[in-house]
């Protein structure tokens, strides 16, 4: 199949313009086409704009284990409807994603279910060097530096050292201090109103572990991303890092849509709804994050997805778990931001897909030009439209900014050159394909 988009407005790598792009046996194979080329399919898209589909490396899609929550199914089609055509998902799920057995269960899951690529994570243990240094079909390790329960989670320095020192895969972490969050815990005797969510996790447990994590990084030269990023201080310090010709190419780091979009404002408003880890914390944070992502200390906008039930996220803080949907609003969040003045078409292309792709050198990925994958995304910057629990693909069925009227949305997604989504409907025979790293 021969497929023409014609008359998009094209975000392509440093420069917007009207043109075509032509699509070939899931391939781009030509941008720009001339008038006449054979096709077996044109789709007029004038009047909307063109963009690499998103590619969000951090989602929870909790299968196997937890699908009363989300599956893959589902979590994929809200993909679909947000633009997003590949996703990386974290290895905390039942049982955790720590041996290449489990992994390779996980990618079977996904041939059968996704509507769009995927890949997965490895989870580090304190004990599984051995399958972390043997690990393929992964694009890194992921580390819980705090933040999590029972062999998942890595605190003791022998066992960073170790991990840091003898693998070679990227590492990406979750940078919160044990020691610091169960400090104010104890302090706060748990907390009573999820206000204290920040409180116990504050800024310092935030800081300390990414500092921590910053250290390993440079003295085993070993290649690491930080995963959302939630503090002013943070920001600061990858600043400095950075200029540090020694970290030239070390370090990367994310934001994430619900710390880009709330602050401690909001908590009295959405309750336990608005419960994250790392914590939601002030607008000043916030907006250090949109400077950082603006002047190039942030590279990637990453969603986090850790969809919950509402009768979950409805409990007494302290029973409440952390975490909330956000994939299938993560384009339209930033679409909307664009109206606003915030940011640019292109500043988008490389946050939500040109870095992620080059981070995780995810092959045949992040930008339309010849001869990468076709994953698109068509989006309307006029179309205005109320966010609504109602209206939800992911299974959890709520969302943090139900009542929202944004301008800026997804109205087409395209797989591999396979149209997934098109104007509110999923194509269900559309499946996604296994995302390849580096080497592979």
């Amino acid at each position: 199949m021969r497929t023409l988009l014609k008359g998009a407005t094209c975000v392509l790598p440093g420069e917007t313009i009207t043109t075509n792009v032509l699509i070939d046996g899931g391939m781009i194979a030509h941008v720009g086409v001339p008038a006449g080329a054979r096709v077996d399919e044109t789709i007029d898209l004038t009047g909307l704009h063109l963009l690499p589909g998103v590619v969000d490396d951090q989602v929870h899609f909790r299968e196997p284990g937890l699908t009363h929550k989300e599956d893959l199914e589902t979590a994929s089609r809200a993909c679909a409807k947000g633009g997003v055509t590949t996703f990386l998902e974290m290895p905390n799920t039942v049982p955790a994603a720590t041996t290449q057995a489990l992994l390779d269960q996980k990618y079977d899951l996904a041939a059968q279910k996704s509507r769009v690529n995927y890949g997965f994570y490895i989870g580090a243990t304190p004990t599984n060097i051995a399958d972390l240094i043997a690990a393929q079909r992964t694009p890194g390790i992921k580390i819980f530096i705090g933040s999590s329960t029972g062999d998942l989670l890595v605190d003791d320095q022998e066992a960073l050292e170790r991990i840091f020192a003898q693998t070679t895969l990227p590492i990406t972490a979750h940078c919160e201090d044990e020691a610091t969050v169960r400090a104010n815990y104890a302090r706060l005797d748990g907390g009573s109103v999820p206000r204290d969510h920040m409180r116990i996790r504050d800024h310092e447990a935030a800081i300390v572990s990414t500092r921590r994590a910053f250290d390993l990084a440079r003295r085993h030269k070993h290649r690491f991303h930080l995963l959302h990023v939630t503090t002013a201080g943070e920001v600061d310090l990858l600043r400095e890092v950075l200029a540090d010709p020694e970290m030239n190419g070390l370090i990367t780091a994310e934001a994430c849509t619900p710390h880009l979009s709330f602050s401690d404002a909001d908590y009295d408003r959405l309750g336990t709804r608005l419960l994250q880890n790392p914590s939601v914390k002030t607008a000043a944070d916030r907006d250090a994050l949109w400077s950082g992502l603006l002047d190039g200390t942030l590279q990637v906008v990453a969603t986090d997805h850790a969809p919950h039930t509402v009768e979950e996220k409805a409990r007494p803080y302290g029973n409440a778990p952390s975490g909330m949907p956000s994939i299938e609003h993560s384009l339209a969040f930033l679409l909307n931001a664009h109206n606003q003045g915030r940011c640019t078409l292109q500043q988008i292309a490389d946050w939500t897909s040109r870095a992620p792709a080059d981070i995780w050198q995810i092959q045949g990925k992040g930008r339309i030009a010849e001869g990468m994958h076709a994953d698109l995304v068509a989006v309307d910057l006029n179309k205005s439209q109320t966010v609504r629990n109602a209206d939800q693909l992911t299974k959890a069925g709520w969302t943090p900014w139900d009542g929202e009227v944004w301008t800026g949305w997804p109205v087409g997604t395209w797989v591999m050159g396979q149209r997934v989504f098109w104007h509110g409907e999923i194509d269900e025979d559309v499946r996604g394909a296994e995302a390849t790293f580096g080497g592979e």
